[in-house]
């Protein structure tokens, strides 16, 4: 039986189980997710409930998503359910039959290309939940299709148990290095893009000598900045363009670095993605791409691992695995370390009278 197999007898048991009877729930859709996190960072892994989505891969399964039945989206990530920071995926076929399965990306804008912390976040479960036979040892695979492409995971099994996963990035590659942007109020910025699944735009803040460190503290200021940064960038940036896929020829976030706050470790970075959403975690996507500028810049070795801190100080490890060429440019494949921890299960009701079901956000 293959994985999505598994998954899909999974989705039939909770089906079956739902307690909405029990508890006399009018009217009402109901919704079963996992809620997990890495790093900090939530995942929503939607369960059951899913719409019908019609397609053949996953870009076509999210474009029916996106385009047909948006509303899920916001149920699911908005309040009163969710957050403006909330996080989530959902599960399909994956693209071919030598895959595991695919994954679609959720969050406060919309639908995101990559998401790293969200492919260790449902690596961790699939073992966990047995929907592929897992042995002791670092050699356990999965093959999962996200928008941006396959992803290799690699789950470390310990008594049973994941303890760490690994994953290799799709090919990830600079597109701009030391271009330079004005900021009204705050002057010129220097940044970086590069591509690790998705496009962001990278600002050392020693480099620009902005004065906020990377701490909860400096959360709204992170956001604020961030966000014009993005703003900038979009507006003077022609080089934001993938040499594959259309869809994914857009900048969806700014990340900042700073110093290490930690000795031992290499660096600290935050995200400001999507509609001013702040990542808890490093991101994966994010340090993937960060991988490919300090390799295309000398500053790591081939297999060499650096260690990034997030804003609330959980870590991502780091390295290079490979070189190779992607559509005619010089790209690398990252591999990226962390962990993931399940929170809890939810059965959600949209009831049919609730005239917020669709809902709503404020920060």
């Amino acid at each position: 039986m293959s994985v999505y197999q598994q998954i899909e007898r999974f989705r039939d048991r909770l089906t079956k189980s739902q307690p909405s009877a029990q508890l006399n729930v009018p009217s009402a859709d109901v919704i079963s997710t996992i809620e997990m996190h890495t790093g900090g960072e939530p995942l929503r892994v939607i369960v059951t409930g899913t719409p019908e989505l019609t397609g053949n891969t996953v870009l076509e399964r999210r474009a029916c998503l996106r385009d047909e039945h948006d509303i899920f989206r916001k149920q699911l990530m908005f309040e009163p359910r969710g957050h403006a920071d909330m996080y989530g995926c959902v599960l399909v076929p994956p693209n071919d039959a030598d895959g595991d399965f695919g994954i679609i990306f959720l969050h406060n804008e919309g639908y995101s290309t990559m998401c790293g912390h969200a492919i260790i976040a449902i690596s961790t479960l699939a073992w966990n939940m047995g929907w592929k036979t897992a042995r002791e040892g670092d050699d356990n695979i999965l093959l999962i299709d996200a928008p941006c492409g396959r992803i290799t995971s690699f789950a470390e099994i310990e008594n049973g148990k994941v303890s760490q996963i690994r994953f290799h990035c799709v090919p990830s590659f600079t597109t701009s290095l030391d271009q330079e942007i004005q900021i009204p109020g705050v002057g010129s910025i220097f940044y970086d893009v590069a591509f690790g699944g998705a496009f962001y735009a990278y600002v050392d803040l020693a480099k620009n000598n902005l004065d906020f460190s990377i701490t909860p503290a400096n959360y709204q200021e992170a956001i604020r900045l961030g966000s014009s940064i993005k703003r900038a960038v979009i507006e003077t940036n022609r080089e934001i363009v993938h040499p594959l896929e259309p869809e994914m020829s857009f900048l969806y976030g700014t990340i900042f670095i700073e110093a290490a706050h930690d000795p031992n470790n290499h660096s600290r970075n935050v995200c400001v993605f999507a509609d001013g959403e702040v990542d808890r975690c490093p991101t994966g996507s994010g340090v993937s791409g960060r991988m490919a500028i300090h390799f295309a810049r000398d500053e790591v070795a081939m297999g060499q691992k650096i260690r990034v801190e997030s804003i609330i100080n959980t870590c991502f490890t780091g390295s290079v695995v490979e070189k190779r060429t992607f559509a005619g440019r010089d790209a690398v494949i990252p591999e990226i370390e962390g962990s993931a921890y399940l929170v809890g299960q939810n059965n959600f009701w949209i009831e049919t009278g609730d005239p917020i079901k669709s809902g709503f956000l404020l920060r």
